[in-house]
């Protein structure tokens, strides 16, 4: 960036870097906690269909309300979350970044506060800073990486946010936050939106709840969820929050006019039509995931137990060696720059058997030990 246009930019972003995984043409390509299955045939084909049908209509705006959309999300949570929303109660985006930073526009600002805890999803405090709300680093357990309803308040009460992120399941971790934490930060930020980030929430493991069941009772609580990962919709760019009609009504000041193309809300809503189909991939992922949890053990690493689609393992003496070593091997993962630790996605079988066959052969000199710190 040239200098004048440095001084033109506005001072809290000079210097910063843009967000972005590598996007590397390898054989293995683990990294973005994107499905390694390609959209099924049939689905392919109703969406040719129904989009067909729309084209000669696209000189006219889309349904700025997305009715439709929001009943396919509406039947679809109370089918597979078990929780019954009403349509009002649901807002959608092009992707769950957008509908983030809808929040973080209508509830964040100059001379506000967020709070979220470290490490987590790095799109949190990159959209607060940048639409210019005071970001605060949260911390977690240093080794488990665990966030205890005592830590939680402790830090929300010092804070006292006007914004607070959760992740559950946790993005790099993997682990699924207890209920506990949510309803204690709820109490202990009496002045904030809390703001539950779900994106993996179809992998998580029986038994595991969603934080949508909490919605009815807290009306400072939103949930947010995508389609891109359990959905296999990555490029279909469609995330979407649920949470009480007041917040709703709030997110229509601040997105911009249409914001949902007319192909977009089709592409969704037939997703979601077929969501019995595109969410049989959601076990075979699972499988791969627990597969890489059990073996990375074996081989002596530290996985973390994942609720989500990809393991966060530790134990390396140099996580970027061991990253650049498995990339020159063709398979690439994520360092998301916490030390000793990477970060994989579980994919299909013959993906997930690439990567552990690599990891075996480095492990011996990968592997943190006495004589290797």
């Amino acid at each position: 960036m040239s200098e004048m246009i440095e001084q033109l930019l506005r001072p809290e972003l000079r210097g910063r870097t843009p967000y972005g995984a590598p996007q590397l043409d390898v054989d293995v390509q683990l990294n973005t906690n994107e499905s390694s299955y390609p959209v099924p045939d049939e689905v392919v084909r109703a969406v040719s269909a129904a989009l067909h049908e729309e084209l000669s209509g696209l000189n006219r705006y889309p349904d700025r309300e997305f009715t439709a959309l929001r009943e396919a999300l509406r039947d679809y949570l109370a089918k597979h979350a078990g929780v019954s929303f009403r349509p009002e109660q649901l807002w959608a985006g092009n992707g769950s970044n957008e509908v983030l930073q809808h929040l973080v526009q209508a509830f964040g600002g100059p001379g506000r506060t967020a709070l979220g805890f470290t490490p987590a999803y790095s799109m949190h405090p990159i959209i607060t800073e940048t639409l210019g709300t005071r970001w605060v680093d949260g911390q977690r357990d240093a080794q488990t990486f665990d966030l205890t309803v005592e830590s939680a308040v402790e830090q929300a009460r010092e804070v006292d946010p006007h914004l607070v992120f959760l992740c559950s399941p946790n993005n790099p971790t993997g682990s699924a936050l207890p209920f506990e934490v949510i309803e204690a930060m709820l109490e202990a930020a009496p002045r904030a939106l809390v703001v539950v980030d779900e994106a993996y929430a179809e992998f998580a493991r029986p038994g595991t709840p969603t934080a949508l069941s909490l919605l009815a009772d807290h009306p400072r609580l939103v949930v947010t969820r995508t389609m891109s990962k359990a959905f296999t919709l990555a490029g279909g760019r469609l995330g979407y929050l649920a949470a009480g009609p007041d917040i709703i009504d709030a997110l229509r000041l601040v997105r911009l006019p249409y914001h949902l193309s007319t192909p977009t809300q089709t592409l969704a809503r037939i997703a979601l039509e077929h969501a019995d189909l595109l969410l049989t991939t959601v076990e075979a992922i699972k499988e791969q995931r627990d597969r890489i949890v059990t073996e990375l053990t074996e081989l002596g690493l530290a996985p973390v137990p994942s609720d989500a689609n990809f393991v966060f393992f530790g134990g390396l003496a140099d996580a970027p060696a061991t990253w650049q070593a498995l990339l020159e091997d063709g398979v690439l993962v994520r360092d998301v720059g916490i030390a000793h630790h990477l970060r994989v996605t579980a994919g299909t079988p013959q993906e997930t058997s690439r990567f552990l066959a690599a990891m075996a052969r480095l492990v011996p000199a990968h592997m943190m030990t006495k004589e290797n710190p």
